[in-house]
């Protein structure tokens, strides 16, 4: 059977935002074409960004949707 190329680029991110609400989420964000996490916030058209494998509230491996206008700051890790 042949293999079926993806269409989208991944490139995950770990990053960690802090919430209007006061909450702290960590998780992944793919980051695809960009070349920077904070391309996700200034550059993308979307007014949502999707955390995958997130942290929150002591539950993980969650896929969170968060409205960027209730983000108040964001932290990508390292590598």
């Amino acid at each position: 059977m042949e293999q079926i190329k993806s269409r989208y680029k991944v490139e995950p991110r770990y990053i960690t935002v802090k919430t209007t609400d006061g909450d702290t989420i960590s998780g992944y964000v793919n980051i695809g074409i960009k070349e920077r996490v904070s391309d996700l916030f200034t550059k993308a058209a979307t007014q949502f960004i999707v955390l995958y494998d997130a942290e929150h509230k002591g539950a993980s491996a969650k896929v969170l949707f968060i409205n960027k206008n209730h983000i108040i700051w964001a932290e990508p890790e390292d590598n």
